[in-house]
């Protein structure tokens, strides 16, 4: 009973396969730079990493050469395509149209291509992957699970923004929120380690990556979070400039002599802790350079830190109240120092985590919150491919 969940970039394809007989990955893989004469793919196995340089034109092919490291004798982990239940796909905008995960078949293929103007990075990307595995697995069942469905509970008042409402009637303008599937995945796991009902929790789930979010979960439903219509909204992250005041950029635009084009690329890949550090899109160098001396790389992490507790702090208003605090995803599992100062932002909550934990816990499970701490703090590492195979699993009904 195995899952092959994809998630496809425009140039790249991430996948898993993963065993749900005992919610076990058995093997993941990247490939990168397809379409490009030097494009190849790095695939873990059995605790071995084997790099294959193979010229893969489009998705079709790089998918089609997945499938043959898969299956094969020594790197793979299935005889045939008759040992997948089905394929699970990451797609990251649903719009109104899906508030659920559902099989695909074509005229859920056109609402995707529908919404691709909300996610012009990511939609045409997940399209690709969709089309290449009709071409190359036509027999197996395919699944598209939604990073905005999870959100689709959130109410209106939250979700409408104070513009004209004409532009919400005909653009479906409004906020959808996003990572979905990570925030889903974690809040179900914290209730679990808390042996606690989640319907009895009020969660802030803080996924904290190159791209960021951060959610309220009150019994078990998204009713808050920071992403907005696109990606782009929200808290300061690795290149993504999060919420600004709107003028800023009509201003810089007409200043510059910018085209919308020129100002998206530069808000979504120029600006963040990226932006006013001038160092990296890694926040690992950016706090190396902060340590070496470096102003502007404190001023960053400075901005990062702040958002990220505001919203936490607006999180507690949509739900009146927080239970506990999860983080995860890079920034999230693995920075110890961010997540101390985020947390003593948050001391006026009664935040108080234990030093000695927070400093321990890498990339694993654990409590790191203070005996005394009136809120409840985990380090949870996500897993969105699993959440993505459960659901694959759930809608086949195996």
């Amino acid at each position: 009973m195995k899952v092959l969940v994809l998630n496809s970039g425009s140039s790249s394809l991430k996948y898993q396969v993963i065993d749900m007989e005992k919610e076990e990955m058995l093997v993941k893989g990247y490939f990168e730079r397809i379409g490009q004469s030097n494009s190849f793919l790095t695939h873990k196995v059995n605790g071995e990493t084997h790099k294959f340089e193979h010229y893969a034109k489009d998705h079709k092919q790089a998918i089609k050469f997945v499938l043959s490291r898969i299956m094969n004798k020594y790197y793979g982990v299935i005889k045939d395509l008759d040992e997948l239940i089905g394929i699970g796909h990451r797609v990251v905008h649903g719009g109104e149209k899906f508030s659920k995960s559902v099989i695909i078949n074509d005229e859920v293929i056109e609402e995707i291509k529908k919404c691709s103007d909300l996610a012009p990075l990511h939609n045409p990307a997940a399209i690709l992957g969709i089309e290449a595995c009709k071409k190359v697995a036509p027999s197996v069942k395919m699944i598209a699970v939604f990073d905005t469905a999870f959100h689709q509970t959130i109410s209106q008042e939250k979700y409408i923004y104070p513009i004209p409402y004409e532009y919400y009637e005909k653009y479906k303008i409004r906020k959808y929120g996003f990572h979905g599937t990570s925030h889903q995945y974690v809040s179900n796991r914290v209730a679990q380690l808390m042996n606690k009902d989640i319907k009895d929790l009020k969660i802030v789930s803080c996924h904290l990556g190159q791209g960021a979010s951060i959610c309220a979960i009150k019994d078990g439903k998204s009713v808050e979070n920071s992403m907005g219509l696109t990606p782009l909204g929200g808290i300061c992250m690795g290149t993504r400039s999060g919420d600004l005041d709107p003028s800023i950029i009509s201003y810089i635009m007409k200043k510059e002599n910018l085209t919308s084009d020129e100002i998206e690329n530069i808000l979504n890949k120029k600006s963040g802790a990226y932006g006013v550090s001038g160092i990296s899109v890694d926040f690992r160098d950016i706090e190396a350079e902060m340590r070496a001396g470096d102003k502007r790389a404190k001023l960053a992490l400075d901005v990062f830190h702040e958002t990220v507790a505001s919203y936490i702090a607006k999180c507690g208003v949509a739900m009146n109240g927080i239970d506990v605090i999860t983080f995860e995803a890079g920034v999230g599992e693995k920075g110890q120092d961010s997540r101390q100062e985020i947390c003593d932002k948050l001391e006026f909550l009664g935040v108080k985590l234990d030093k000695q934990k927070n400093q321990d816990t890498k990339d694993f499970e654990a409590e790191i919150s203070s005996k005394g701490s009136k809120v409840k703090v985990y380090v949870v590492p996500t897993n969105e491919e699993l959440m993505i195979a459960k659901e694959t699993k759930r809608l086949l009904s195996i």
